[in-house]
Parts: structure tokens; C-alpha cells; sequence
């Protein structure tokens, strides 16, 4: 295993079966503790709306919450969908954080809506056409933030001069574009929507542009990781993550669930197969079987950091899979 890899985490603080919002939250907060103790790199929650099963709609809000319930683990956004938000407000809750916990706070972007395009018009009111104003809105927030900005008659405060590392996120190949353009590290989410990861990855690298902060280019890769100490446990409790999965592929959203013996949807080719494709990048089974498959893939991809989903229903099973992980990636 490449030893350099970090070892990251994506949590949407999901709504498990029986819980509730506050359950949840307290749950993302419990597991980002442990990922610390762990000695993970990061972890990160992602901005979603109208989703009634997710309780990381309020980004920002969330991470100084966890943020103020550990104390080195970095938090941040996984991301921020920037034409949701004005870049000065952005700048000036990332700044406010970051002042608050220094060194800590990592404020990823994307363009897409984190929901429905009702709830998108709702979010963004005249500003419909926010995504193609992305790469202007993040060169406008990358000023907001930069000590040159102190000549300006629009500043941001907290945020002018303030350490606050921005992250390009994406699905497709058009964001690898333009993070290797504006010379800013980039993650890539294998985690839901795979098809053009490897693309992704080569165009990155390929036309990356060294910055001040970025000479070399840094690739994150956000994957699905269920590891158990056997396989054949581990493939039972990735049923709740498919299930999941189900759920969102046939707009019938539930709270995660407990495993079920086979996937509810086994017989229905389409569902099948829409939720194969979704899961393509998901690592299911015990170390030795986790470590054999992501030695492979971070090394074709040359992967600088590996950012785990795990998606279990049990909360110490879930735990458990990330310290698997974690053995995993070290032996």
C-alpha cells in the first residue's frame, strides 16, 4: 500500500431507522471522535436540501458543531454548492470558522444544487443560473479570502487573510478541468456517481496548473468502504447501503436501515442494475480482501487521499468498519 495516502471521511449525518435529526447529528459527532482517535485526516459533511433522511442541509452550522466537539481531526465541507450562496457569506462563515478553530477548517465547492431543481429555484431565487457563474464565484471567494483584498471596498470579516484550503468537488470531467485550471486540489465523488472517475483523474493530472499553495496536483477520491472480520458479514451488512440506494433510485427515500438477508429490490433488473451502477465503487470485505482491492485502485488511480462513506446501519459496526479500514490501508 502507497504509505503517503491519507485516509479521510465523508458523513451526510444520515437518519437512521428510529432516529431522527438530533439522533443523527449526534451520531456524525460521535463518529468524527472516533475517527480522531483513530488518526484520520479529516472528515467532512455535505450540503443537502429537502432530503428528509439527511440532517447536513446547514453545512457550515454542522461543522463548527463537530468542530467544537473535537480538537485536531480537520472538518469541512464536502461539499459547499457554491451557486447556492452569495461568495462573500461563504467567505465570511468559512473565515469565522476558521478563526474560531485555526488549522482545522477545509471548505470543498461544487456547482450543483445538492437537491431538486424546485428546491434549487427556492434556494436561489433569481439566481437560476448560478452554476455557470462557478468558476468566477470561486476566483470572487479566493479573493474575498486573500490578504490582497485589503484595498477592496468589499471585504470579508473574519475571512480576509484567514488559512481556509478550498477544494474543487465533482462527478464529472468538467470539474476536473477546472480545478487543474485554477490550481486547486480536487475530489472526486467514485462514492455515488463513478462513471468518469478514471477520466477524471487523467484529465486532472494532465492539465494541472501548479499554483503558490498547489505546485502539484492532489487528487481525493471519495469511495463507499463496508469491512467486517469476515467478508461474508460485510457483504450482509453493505445490504443497508444498497437498500439506500434503492431508496433514492426509485424516489421512495428511507432512513438507513437495518441489513436485510438480500437486497429488497433482488428480482428488479432495472433497480439492479441502476444501483449496481452507483455502487461500482464500493469496497465490501474483510481486511486482507479491502486492502487487495484498494491497493489496486488508489495505485492505478494515484489516488493522494482515499475519503471513506460507510453507510452501516449498527453504530459500533460502523466504527469498527473504519478502523478495518484504516488496518487496511497501514499493513
Amino acid at each position: 500500500m502507497n504509505q503517503t495516502v491519507k485516509l479521510s471521511a465523508l458523513d451526510l449525518a444520515t437518519v437512521v431507522s428510529g432516529g431522527n435529526h438530533r439522533t443523527a447529528i449526534e451520531r456524525t459527532v460521535r463518529t468524527a471522535q472516533q475517527l480522531e482517535a483513530l488518526g484520520y485526516t479529516r472528515i467532512w459533511v455535505a450540503e443537502h436540501h429537502n432530503m428528509e433522511f439527511i440532517a447536513s442541509s446547514a453545512t457550515s452550522i454542522l461543522i463548527e458543531h463537530i468542530a467544537s466537539k473535537t480538537s485536531s481531526i480537520r472538518v469541512g465541507s464536502g461539499g459547499i454548492m457554491l451557486p447556492n450562496h452569495s461568495p462573500l457569506v461563504i467567505a465570511e462563515q468559512f473565515g469565522t470558522l476558521a478563526t474560531i478553530h485555526p488549522n482545522r477548517i477545509d471548505l470543498g465547492l461544487g456547482r450543483a444544487p445538492g437537491t431538486d431543481q424546485l428546491t434549487a429555484m427556492a434556494l436561489r431565487r433569481n439566481n437560476m443560473n448560478g452554476a455557470y457563474q462557478f468558476p468566477q464565484d470561486i476566483q470572487d471567494l479566493q479573493r474575498y479570502l486573500s490578504k490582497e483584498n485589503a484595498s477592496a471596498k468589499v471585504r470579508a470579516f473574519p475571512g480576509e487573510g484567514v488559512d481556509v484550503p478550498l477544494y474543487i468537488l465533482g462527478s464529472s470531467t468538467d470539474s476536473s478541468y477546472l480545478a487543474a485550471e485554477l490550481g486547486l486540489p480536487y475530489a472526486f465523488a467514485a462514492h455515488f456517481a463513478p462513471a468518469q472517475l478514471a477520466q477524471a483523474a487523467k484529465i486532472y493530472r494532465q492539465h494541472f496548473i501548479p499554483s503558490t499553495l498547489y505546485p502539484e496536483p492532489y487528487f481525493i477520491c471519495c469511495v463507499n468502504v463496508v469491512a467486517a472480520d469476515t467478508t461474508a458479514y460485510a457483504q450482509l451488512l453493505s445490504h443497508s447501503l444498497k437498500n439506500l440506494f434503492a431508496s433514492i433510485v426509485t424516489n421512495t427515500r428511507s432512513p438507513l436501515s437495518p441489513p436485510t438477508l438480500e437486497p429488497i429490490y433482488q428480482g428488479h433488473r432495472d433497480i439492479e442494475a441502476a444501483v449496481a451502477s452507483m455502487v461500482s465503487c464500493t469496497f465490501i470485505g474483510d481486511v486482507p480482501k479491502i486492502k487487495s482491492e484498494l491497493t489496486e485502485f488508489i495505485n492505478e488511480l494515484a489516488i493522494d487521499e482515499l475519503m471513506a462513506t460507510t453507510y452501516i446501519y449498527d453504530e459500533d459496526e460502523r466504527i469498527h468498519s473504519y478502523k478495518l479500514l484504516k488496518e487496511a490501508l497501514e499493513s
